[in-house]
């Protein structure tokens, strides 16, 4: 990635969503909330219906995805998640060649950003596990924020790392990201590598839809620069 003027950067704070966009977390994410509810005797959500709740925040994701049960099982059926979750969570690896843009942003001197559904702790193991910490000036998540798509965690982001909406750029896999993008002004990019499907992120805004991060890599090299 080539070294950009900042007066001509098109954006100077770059917001990730992390399952899904950075982390290949949808299958085991959907694997989970289905042992949860084997564990406790429920009707299980299809691939489908378990998938389409990631980006949410823990609670929001459970009650969409299982809304045949009655709301006194949801504490029990959190912990059920995050037991499995917890066992399977050092199994997970990043996209290919996520870390690599990462950095490369980084060295540019692009602002970087999270705003996750995760917990913070849930966040700030994954960060340090996969060693990435260093690589983000700030992060948000949904249990010291708003869960998506309340746009709270992008207004917050803008706030407290002073970047106008206009000059930020949210890129996530879920019509969750990019509801929440639209909801506080932000530009967006939906990578379709992840939890929700094209055909679904296209009822969202986005400038571009890409496939891969190989895709979503050209596509930064030739636009955060104003032509």
């Amino acid at each position: 990635m080539t070294k950009a003027p900042k007066l001509n950067r098109r954006y100077d704070l770059i917001v990730w969503d992390w399952d899904g966009t950075i982390m290949d977390s949808t299958p085991t994410i959907v694997n989970c909330i289905q042992q949860a509810c084997r564990d406790l005797g429920f009707k299980e959500p299809d691939d489908s219906l378990a998938s389409s709740v990631i980006g949410l925040g823990i609670q929001d994701s459970l009650r969409r995805a299982v809304p045949w049960i009655e709301p006194v099982h949801f504490p029990k059926l959190t912990d059920r998640f995050r037991f499995h979750y917890l066992a399977k969570d050092h199994e997970l690896h990043l996209f290919e060649g996520i870390r690599e843009l990462l950095e490369d942003l980084r060295n540019e001197g692009y602002l970087l950003g999270v705003a996750t559904g995760k917990s913070r702790v849930g966040l700030d193991r994954s960060l340090e596990f996969h060693q990435l910490g260093h690589v983000f000036h700030e992060t948000r998540t949904a249990d010291e924020s708003f869960s998506k798509p309340h746009p709270g965690m992008l207004l917050e982001l803008s706030d407290v790392m002073q970047v106008p909406t206009r000059r930020m750029l949210m890129i996530g896999d879920t019509t969750h990201d990019l509801d929440m993008a639209n909801n506080a002004g932000v530009d967006a990019i939906a990578v379709t590598y992840g939890a929700h499907p094209p055909d679904t992120l296209r009822e969202a805004k986005s400038l571009i839809h890409v496939d891969n991060v190989s895709q979503l890599s050209q596509w930064l090299k030739l636009n955060l620069i104003e032509q």
